[in-house]
């Protein structure tokens, strides 16, 4: 089934056949990278790059060089944008704000303040939002760039799609997002954060974490070697912290990790889940990637394994279905965060699973919930909003679905659910400084809206405008003009 671990996750590289196998590995990652400089044919993207320093001799003005060495024509040099917003959420307060003005310069936001009393500079293009509800951009803290990878699949299909999922999910007015796993594609993920980047494709703003790592219980078998591009595998505390030093240092932002398997029920309804990692292998994957200044995402459904996730100190806790209090107190205590992805995991689908394994006599989707709500009753739990969106279930682009389910199924006002997807997300990757609020210094990523998502939740379904580093890449709602 799609949510189950053992589905999605096929064994990967690990111990001494490590290096044998990385050649295949290898090959993916740079005919990702081979073919997303092809996707740049069709791009509309504009690109960051060097000017040739020999007198060009080519066709043409003089290009720009792209970070393959090819050439490309320059991008526009950057202007002054003011966008007057009838309405602005001032997400690090949780308060509306009317009249505001946001003055932004290259890719950064220079000034923000109220109509009356900021002066908008002569010649700046002005986009005018005067009817609308103006908010930072939005980020998602749990995605699956690409889909998953099938046994006739091709790295290009893999690709094309991806590029294709990235671009879905910054039209919906996601501007930054945490990929968590490539689904059986290897390092992928780290091409397509590097091709947005250097402003080769349009997509989010993204920080990855590559393969996985998952705990193989059996003993390696050459005539059954584990896949380069699938979930690394490892069988000791050994491998575990060389497995995410190989990650990190082909360029992992993230560690994801498997601390629970599958759930099931006993014959009186009990649910029961499946511990991977021994406890001591757990905390070499956490210690290794926080030894190395990286943080780790661990995917649990429920007992031990998540109680060892959250006392081995894993960064976020992801799904949690069977969540008690003791345990949402204790990552209080630890500082740590949860991501449910709530909308991924009260699908259909999910009954459908729990009909043919339990006859229907026993449901996960109200235990889940009703773990969810008591999170959000949790005084001091910082809950992100992650959607979980993949491509197998959940169409990516439609991902604002979790902040409705988040306001009407958990019992989440309006505001926190805006700032979990605003502030706490922010926070949680890191990237305060950067993303998160509409400030001063901050990278100019709004979206808009032409209703009150604080009356009307849904309203963020319905995303008009969006803007990622001073760019827009949609706009359905107003034309420009110059001042």
């Amino acid at each position: 089934m799609p949510f189950t671990t053992s589905a999605r996750l096929t064994p990967g590289s690990a111990g001494s056949r490590r290096q044998s196998l990385l050649g295949k590995s290898e090959r993916s990652l740079m005919r990702c990278r081979f073919i997303l400089t092809l996707v740049v044919a069709v791009s509309l993207s504009a690109i960051t790059a060097q000017v040739p320093p020999a007198r060009w001799r080519g066709a043409g003005p003089t290009p720009c060089v792209g970070s393959d060495g090819g050439v490309l024509q320059c991008p526009p040099a950057a202007g002054v944008i003011a966008v007057r917003a009838g309405h602005l959420f001032d997400s690090n307060v949780g308060r509306m704000l009317p009249r505001q003005v946001v003055i932004i310069s290259g890719e950064r936001i220079t000034e923000v303040g109220p109509e009356s009393q900021t002066k908008i500079p002569v010649g700046a293009q002005v986009i005018d939002l005067g009817r609308a509800t103006v908010l930072p951009g939005l980020i998602d803290a749990h995605t699956h760039m690409f889909n998953l990878r099938r046994p006739s699949g091709t790295t290009e299909g893999s690709v094309l799609i991806a590029v294709q999922n990235a671009q879905a999910d910054l039209r919906a007015g996601f501007t930054t997002a945490r990929d968590m796993s490539t689904h059986g594609n290897g390092y992928g993920d780290l091409a397509i954060r590097d091709a947005i980047n250097q402003g080769r494709i349009d997509g989010p703003r993204y920080q990855v974490s590559t393969r996985g790592i998952v705990w193989g219980p059996a003993p390696a078998s050459s005539a059954a070697p584990d896949n380069p591009l699938d979930s690394e595998v490892v069988r000791s505390v050994e491998e575990a912290r060389a497995a995410v030093r190989e990650q990190i240092g082909r360029g992992a932002d993230w560690i994801k990790l498997f601390p629970t398997g599958d759930y099931s029920f006993t014959t009186t309804g009990e649910a029961m889940y499946k511990v991977t990692y021994p406890m001591l292998v757990l905390q070499a994957l956490i210690d290794e990637t926080h030894l190395l200044g990286k943080k780790a995402a661990c995917h649990v459904f429920g007992g031990e394994g998540q109680r060892n996730a959250i006392i081995a100190g894993c960064d976020t806790i992801e799904h949690a279905f069977g969540l008690t209090q003791e345990q949402a107190d204790l990552m209080v205590q630890k500082g740590l965060y949860y991501d449910p992805t709530f909308v991924r995991y009260t699908e259909p689908n999910l009954d459908d699973h729990d009909a043919k394994s339990a006859g229907g006599k026993y449901r996960m989707i109200p235990i889940f919930e009703k773990a969810v709500t008591m999170a959000v009753a949790t005084k001091g739990l910082k809950i992100m909003m992650g959607s979980g969106v993949d491509g197998s279930t959940y169409s990516h682009g439609t991902q604002a679905l979790d902040f409705e389910a988040l306001v009407k199924l958990a019992g989440m006002s309006p505001i926190r659910a805006i700032q979990a997807a605003t502030t706490i997300n922010a926070e949680a990757l890191g990237w305060q400084d950067r993303v998160g609020s509409i400030e001063k210094g901050k990278y100019a990523d709004l979206i808009a809206v032409s209703g009150d998502p604080l009356v009307d939740i849904t309203e963020l379904q319905r995303v008009r405008f969006v803007m990622k580093s001073g760019k827009v890449v949609r706009n359905d709602m107003v034309q420009s003009a110059s001042k």
